[in-house]
């Protein structure tokens, strides 16, 4: 198949349609919507998590892919460090048009939303999560049974999904950066999610926890399990994390 090729050659700025923004269609919003109604968790400050290491020549040296974790818990301000560092908005502009986070985004247009599977965080019930990055607020979206091995599965049945602390899912909303970059915001939403999957690795390593990146996955099962319709939202990376010894 060439549907690469074809692609790469229709995201070359010569063949690109305008963008969206060029011809004056409105900016979508910096987060997506959720019921103003559902209850929020609130997470402690992430200035207040121990590091067990902070010098980062170290952290960037014994930085690897971790699949086995040992069975303590992640404690609930270990977990707000680790959000706060992948995807922590520390300001939104006056205008409200942009938001500055902890890692970079091509034109600041920060396209990916955190979604938590949470299997073993003190304080937290089991179940699936979505990070309110503006609000630094947890909403708790589906706290089935069945969500740890809906999501394993979808995950190819890979068990350090179903052993881990915690999975981290980023679900790109297209449409913030399709907005400014046309067709070649593809290209920018995947650069963008290795931005925030390696600020998740060395995190990990400055709290003595593991992770292993994964981008195997069933597309289908996947944005299903977590309530995506697959085209204007879709998960495009994954990694899980658990505390290792």
């Amino acid at each position: 198949m060439s549907t690469w090729k074809d692609y790469f050659e229709a995201s070359k700025y010569q063949n690109m349609p305008e963008s969206q923004q060029k011809v004056g269609q409105p900016q979508p919003p910096l987060q997506m919507a959720y019921d103003p109604a559902a209850p929020l968790i609130l997470l402690p400050d992430p200035k207040g998590c121990a590091l067990a290491c902070s010098d980062f020549r170290s952290i960037s040296e014994t930085r690897e892919s971790r699949r086995s974790y040992i069975a303590d818990r992640l404690s609930l301000v270990e977990l707000s460090y680790l959000l706060w560092v992948t995807q922590g908005v520390k300001a939104v502009n006056e205008s409200g048009t942009f938001t500055k986070r902890m890692v970079p985004s091509a034109g600041s247009r920060h396209p990916f939303e955190t979604y938590l599977l949470v299997n073993s965080v003190e304080n937290l019930d089991q179940g699936l999560y979505r990070y309110l990055a503006i609000e630094h607020k947890l909403l708790l979206l589906d706290d089935g049974t069945d969500v740890n091995q809906r999501i394993t599965d979808a995950c190819l049945k890979q068990k350090h999904v179903q052993n881990s602390a915690v999975t981290f899912c980023w679900v790109a909303d297209i449409a913030r950066t399709y907005w400014r970059y046309s067709e070649r915001a593809f290209r920018y939403i995947l650069l963008d999610a290795g931005h925030v999957c390696q600020n998740l690795y060395l995190t990990a390593e400055s709290i003595r926890c593991g992770v292993c990146a994964i981008a195997a996955f069933d597309d289908d099962l996947l944005n299903a399990s977590l309530g995506l319709d697959g085209t204007h939202q879709f998960a495009a990376y994954l990694a899980t994390l658990g505390k290792v010894a």
